[in-house]
């Protein structure tokens, strides 16, 4: 499955903290947004993670579930980076 997952985080240690979290499970595409193509176990493993950094009261982190029907419109504009099937972008 696909997902764009976007955070924001105010304290600048659990910034650090979420983005190396987030290296390790996908491609970031701007400074706070990551995409993955992830089984569900390892988006199991991502939240677990990301549960024990992220503070409940101040931060928040989205997951966006991309459905095969919705991959296949993705859109690009520009020439910044080329996509291809294991990435996409929402516009």
């Amino acid at each position: 499955m696909r997902y764009l997952i976007t955070y924001d985080i105010r304290d600048e240690k659990r910034l650090t903290k979420v983005a190396k979290v987030m290296r390790d499970f996908g491609e970031r595409v701007q400074y706070s947004v990551f995409e993955c193509n992830l089984k569900e176990s390892e988006l199991n493993l991502l939240k677990s993670k990301l549960h024990r950094i992220v503070n409940m009261e101040q931060d928040s982190v989205i997951f966006y579930y991309l459905c095969e029907s919705c991959f296949s419109k993705v859109q690009q504009f520009g020439e910044g980076r080329n996509y291809n099937d294991d990435y996409c972008i929402v516009i």
